[in-house]
């Protein structure tokens, strides 16, 4: 399988790549969901009565084309889905509430993380539902994440890690610490990857214990190990967004 390199921080990337794995995990997730009987008690605003006519890859598509959305309001997307769920294990993203989802998610997350953004008429529009209901949708949602709209680059990074992690097609490049600390904000969207992200070396004891000894201590040296190397990653990933926020314009930001 032909495996295409993705940048290492969220930003950079392309968003056709963010569209296509983004659809691929909730395309994923709607077919589990959809085996789960509806009832009575689960029926939400967001739900239809049936499953719109356009796919899900080309719905992404029609909302970023004409609305110009962020990357971050995409990543932002399964964000509001792991929050909406946490307060409403009953919510469940299926054919019947994806569509109507995605359209209020993005009308939200626009206004929460971006300093300009389209009228809810022309969010309407683009989505294929009324201005009423959208308004209607809207309040509902915030009522659903309690509010809880904004995402720190970090968080956004982590979710964009996650993402990747998720689609075999894709892997994430690697800069090293001098390229992190001199990235800027004018330069993020031409930085050119240099290395394949390396799977973590792990690093194995010798024992003259028996094999069941050496395994256990092997597997505890793993989990260590693995601790570690995230610990490093989210204070470099920590630090990288702290600087880009001391700079005048910040890239993932419109």
């Amino acid at each position: 399988m032909e495996t295409t390199l993705v940048p290492h921080w969220f930003y950079a990337a392309d968003i056709s790549n963010l569209i296509h794995m983004l659809a691929d995990m909730l395309g994923r997730l709607i077919s589990h969901n959809d085996l789960i009987p509806l009832t009575p008690s689960t029926l939400t605003h967001f739900h239809s009565r049936a499953p719109p006519n356009i796919t899900l890859p080309d719905y992404l598509r029609r909302i970023v084309k004409y609305t110009s959305v962020e990357k971050a309001c995409l990543l932002t997307l399964l964000i509001y889905i792991d929050r909406v769920c946490e307060r409403q294990p009953q919510f469940t993203i299926s054919s019947l509430t994806v569509h109507r989802f995605l359209i209020t998610a993005i009308t939200v997350s626009a206004k929460a993380l971006c300093d300009s953004y389209c009228t809810n008429s022309h969010y309407a529009k683009v989505g294929g539902i009324s201005l009423r209901e959208l308004n209607s949708l809207e309040l509902e949602f915030l009522r659903l994440i309690d509010w809880r709209l904004a995402a720190t680059g970090p968080v956004l990074q982590q979710y964009y890690v996650n993402l990747i992690k998720q689609h075999p097609s894709y892997t994430r490049v690697i800069e090293s610490e001098n390229e992190t600390n001199n990235i800027t904000a004018d330069d993020s969207n031409d930085a050119k990857p240099k290395s394949v992200e390396p799977k973590p070396t792990l690093k194995r004891r010798r024992s003259s214990t028996s094999g069941d000894d050496s395994s256990s201590q092997d597997e505890e040296e793993k989990e260590e190990n693995a601790v570690e190397e995230t610990d490093e990653d989210d204070l470099a990933t920590d630090k990288h967004f702290q600087q880009l926020l001391e700079q005048d314009s910040i890239p993932y930001i419109a």
